[in-house]
């Protein structure tokens, strides 16, 4: 039997930045309330980091999953201050503001005040070419429409037409918001991921002097660390696997099981209480590994996608919200180019691509000229993204159909010909989770009935809270405080 006072065990499955982010705060909430525990992280992948991959090359520093995160989010700035990397964070290229919109295979650049996709400058909105001139009157019909009677969710798309139109929807709301979700509006879930918007419409009447007012309340609040004045967006001069080792060295005390495969999830029948149970383990749950191995554990932290969850979940508890959740997949091509024969000079940070421009890519970064410390100064580097709800077929395709398939789309959307040093294609197969309407009803449902019917087992990251790196740290800090708590 088990003594009281021995220090709890947790069991973090997923060592991704929300698995990481998680036993990172156990630790600590853990060392603040003068508790001992012992954490193990299981992961299927060799190393730790989930999506998060740095490559170094050649001088280049190229990231092969997410890029950056928004600097007005502060739970990864956060982080970063915890763990002594403040002086790495770097932000965006100030000579590198613009951002532009494709439409008519033409790039128009992104009107001043777009916020979202939402315009809280008028002149600059009513100047631009992305819509014609019964789009932007649709769209400022919304400083005149009535607010929604009906409560409850509803479609991010949905909620868009009805306040701004469905040209401001198309042609400038999706494709900036694909390379957050990489999914369909009419699909998502309006509170999940932009409660902002409909806060706006309730407490401003419209949704477009809603997001000028809390515009104008961000700036004046001020609360930017001192390394995002010169734009919305962070990341590590060394890139972010930086944090991921230097999470690495903070969890020094926790056990690691990478390479390895959680197979299933058992309650301890015999243990009534943590302290009660068969051959002196004394824990409420088993955590099987296809190593063979068993790890008893008291709590566990689940960072696992949805779908895996469900899988362990599912024979304990009615999980059907997480099979709510599909995934979508996502491909980036990244490309290194000589810049003396490159034949182009980039005066902004990139662009992105409706669904209407009938092209694979959905976005590219001119991410040399958004981050300057990612290429040598004779050098240039590109990243396409291609991928989304309805268009996965691309994805898989081989290594050199794909590039060819960029590239093609590269030449005829910029008119790049050069031929490249070398060529990065990474693929992230079912990635991008997609909530559902009522989504967050979903969660908080699913949260209860496992905190009756199995207590001590929290479902944690992107598929619950945000899938940015900012809401998936939050998350885990979140996780923490919810295990220790009492």
């Amino acid at each position: 039997m088990r003594r009281i006072g021995n220090p709890d065990r947790i069991v973090v499955i997923g060592g991704g930045i929300s698995g990481l982010s998680s036993a990172f705060y156990l630790q600590r909430e853990a060392e603040r309330l003068g508790k001992e525990l012992s954490i193990t992280i299981v992961d299927a992948a060799p190393v730790f980091g989930g999506k998060i991959n740095t490559l170094q090359r050649d001088g280049f520093v190229i990231e092969k999953g997410p890029d950056s995160f928004l600097a007005r989010k502060l739970a990864m700035y956060d982080l970063a201050k915890e763990l002594g990397l403040e002086s790495e964070l770097t932000s965006t290229n100030p000579g590198a503001k613009k951002t532009y919109i494709m439409h008519g295979r033409k790039l128009h650049p992104m009107p001043p005040g777009l916020v979202l996709g939402v315009p809280t400058e008028i002149a600059p909105f009513v100047k631009t070419g992305l819509l014609s001139w019964g789009g932007k009157l649709r769209a400022l019909l919304d400083l005149v429409l009535p607010v929604r009677k009906e409560q409850g969710d509803e479609s991010l798309g949905g909620f868009l037409e009805r306040r701004v139109g469905t040209q401001v929807m198309r042609r400038i709301a999706e494709p900036l918001l694909a390379g957050i979700y990489a999914g369909d509006l009419k699909q998502l879930s309006l509170q999940a991921t932009f409660p902002q918007f409909a806060a706006s419409e309730r407490k401003h009447g419209s949704l477009i002097r809603g997001m000028q007012h809390n515009r104008k309340a961000g700036a004046a609040a001020g609360a930017l660390p001192a390394a995002a004045k010169g734009g919305t967006f962070l990341t590590f001069k060394g890139g972010l696997s930086s944090l991921v080792s230097a999470l690495d060295e903070a969890l020094k005390g926790a056990e690691r099981r990478l390479g390895t495969k959680v197979t299933e999830i058992r309650k301890n029948a015999a243990a009534a209480s943590p302290d009660d149970g068969p051959e002196g383990t004394g824990a409420r749950y088993e955590v099987v590994l296809d190593s063979g191995e068993t790890l008893p554990a008291d709590k566990i932290v689940m960072t696992a996608p949805a779908y895996n969850a469900a899988e362990l979940l599912g024979p304990l508890a009615d999980c059907s919200e997480l099979s709510a959740v599909k995934y979508v997949s996502v491909a980036n091509v990244v490309m290194a180019f000589e810049k003396a024969s490159f034949g182009l000079e980039f005066d902004g940070s990139g662009f992105v691509v409706p669904r209407s421009e009938g092209l694979h890519i959905t976005a590219c970064t001119w991410t040399s000229s958004k981050w300057l410390h990612t290429s040598p100064k004779d050098k240039v580097l590109l990243r396409c993204y291609v991928g989304r709800s309805g268009d996965e077929e691309v994805v898989s395709l081989p290594d050199d159909e794909l590039i060819r398939t960029v590239r093609k789309d590269v030449k005829d959307t910029m008119g790049i010909t050069a031929e490249p040093m070398f060529t990065e294609v990474t693929r992230l197969h079912r990635s991008m989770p997609q909530y559902p309407v009522g989504h967050v009803e979903n969660v908080k449902r699913l949260r209860e009935r496992l905190a009756r019917e199995l207590p001590g087992v929290w479902v944690t990251g992107a598929a619950f809270g945000g899938v940015g790196l900012p809401d998936c740290i939050r998350q885990g800090k979140e996780a923490a405080q919810q295990l220790l708590k009492g």
